[in-house]
């Protein structure tokens, strides 16, 4: 495996839409009321402007895309908009080592916060077990935060 992660050009936005557009629809399997993802999820203008604001990044495995992710900075406080990986590579590890590398990439952040829906089992389990803390919940959304020093 030769794993990178790094920002995605606009040439990349159509890979990372469908990519993103998969991935999200699966969650049809864990509780999902339907095929449904966060705003933009299948959207390749919104992929595109997210990569010309230098927000969309890719992870590839020797050169393939597998996975990508949306990522806000605001200082110190950086939210990661969404992390998705390509259906067929779940399991593969490659959710943590975006995690871990976008804690890498932002290391002077004080905070990373996120949210994920209520019924994603998947997701809230996979955050709580990265470290992130429950800091807020509504009837939709749990809302995480991992606070460095």
């Amino acid at each position: 495996m030769s794993l990178k992660f790094e920002p995605a050009g606009t040439a990349d936005a159509l890979t990372l839409t469908g990519i993103s557009k998969r991935s999200f629809d699966s969650d049809i399997e864990v509780g999902a009321p339907s095929k449904e993802g966060p705003p933009g999820y299948m959207s390749v203008p919104f992929h595109t402007k997210m990569a010309r604001t230098k927000n969309l990044y890719k992870l590839t495995d020797n050169g393939l895309i597998v996975g990508g992710a949306v990522l806000f900075r605001d200082k110190e406080k950086l939210n990661i908009g969404r992390i998705f990986v390509a259906p067929e590579h779940f399991r593969k590890g490659y959710g943590i080592y975006i995690m871990q590398e976008i804690e890498s990439l932002f290391s002077d952040v004080k905070e990373f916060t996120l949210d994920t829906p209520v019924w994603n089992v998947r997701t809230n389990s996979f955050y709580t077990k990265l470290g992130y803390k429950e800091v807020k919940r509504d009837k939709e959304f749990v809302y995480y935060s991992k606070k460095w020093k």
